[in-house]
């Protein structure tokens, strides 16, 4: 199967059309108008030949919108995407009154890493994306009334577990002739790869690095994350600690907290002891509703309190804000109610 459009680069597009008889500049037009212009449907590239549009729209093209929903602020827009192959995937916009408009995107058709609190992961794996394909969820949002600012690798899948890929979209991403997105605009979470991190870092790309932590010792952490069977905390950490040495860059740490199982302040002095002297964050993440009942949020009383201890500690910690709860905007949920066919609501304020 030929990769989609969007996964290509100017050179690349010139090698096809020149292939094709056209002149070789017909390229950089087509890769301009893709992703400096958010245009996926050639027959939309109005400066190009209409032969060539039409050659050009029976190469693979862009996957098809199942479903598009806005929550009730207008901040959050969530977005499933039905693939050439018919796998389903999600990108998530999410705007700030500061200006920030920060695409979430999907590397993966489903998730293989079986943690125990994410919803993908009970779709099981499809397959890696092609670069275009997570490319594509970007430029879905690019030719709003906001432009791209901020691009994270947070939704469905490990990046790190399709490291061409990932690689080679946010080279799409940050090309000069496209978005042109600075490569400290992008970031990549993992739940801990050890090696594509390590990898990651001699790329030495400016790319922020986000790792999916959720407990301070491997006992509790292997329970939540089977990956730390094969990689645990501290191969993580040693990783975590060669990022910042090839990049400067501060590490996220990433910290669902769930109600009686990774909330208490013993746990909480654990995770400072680990962390400290590292150059790093903490983003505590209350839990998004999950399939299983036994896992809930904690209490917003308990949250502050985990909060504060880190802090008081010296660890530099966030309480990120849950937010498009009304259309189902945490990793996986609207793909999950598609496939299950459940009505959606969307909360009216």
């Amino acid at each position: 199967m030929s990769p989609a459009l969007a996964g290509l680069f100017p050179g690349e597009l010139e090698n096809l059309v020149t292939g094709w008889g056209q002149p070789a500049y017909r390229g950089r037009q087509i890769f301009e108008w893709i992703h400096r212009r958010g245009v996926l449907d050639p027959r939309q590239m109005t400066n190009l030949p209409t032969d060539l549009r039409q050659r050009l729209a029976l190469a693979r093209g862009e996957g098809e919108e199942v479903r598009r929903l806005t929550s009730s602020d207008g901040l959050t827009t969530k977005l499933l995407l039905r693939l050439h192959d018919g796998e389903e995937i999600e990108a998530v916009a999410m705007q700030s009154s500061s200006g920030r408009n920060t695409i979430c995107v999907s590397s993966q058709a489903g998730c293989a890493m079986g943690c125990v609190f994410c919803v993908t992961g009970q779709f099981g794996f499809a397959r890696n994306l092609d670069a275009g394909e997570i490319v594509e969820q970007v430029l879905r949002f690019s030719s709003g009334a906001r432009p791209v600012t901020n691009v994270v690798f947070m939704g469905m899948g490990e990046p790190l577990a399709n490291y061409d890929e990932t690689l080679r979209a946010m080279r799409l991403l940050t090309h000069p002739f496209g978005l042109h997105l600075g490569a400290r605009r992008i970031t990549v979470s993992t739940s801990g790869v050890v090696p594509a991190m390590r990898r990651l870092a001699e790329e030495r790309l400016q790319v922020g690095l986000a790792i999916s932590l959720h407990a301070p010792d491997d006992a509790l952490r292997s329970e939540l994350m089977p990956i730390n069977r094969r990689w645990p905390i501290r191969e993580v950490l040693a990783a975590a600690d060669y990022y910042v040495e090839c990049t400067g860059r501060r590490v996220s740490y990433e910290y669902t907290l769930m109600s009686g199982v990774n909330d208490t302040d013993a746990l909480a002095d654990d995770l400072a002891r680990l962390l400290h002297g590292r150059l790093c964050h903490v983003n505590l993440i209350p839990l998004n509703p999950t399939e299983d009942i036994n896992l809930v949020a904690p209490s917003a009383h308990r949250a502050v309190a985990f909060e504060r201890r880190l802090r008081d500690a010296g660890i530099a910690a966030t309480m990120r804000v849950n937010r498009g709860r009304d259309i189902l905007a945490a990793c996986g949920q609207l793909r999950l109610a598609e496939k299950r066919s459940r009505p959606i609501a969307v909360a009216a304020g």
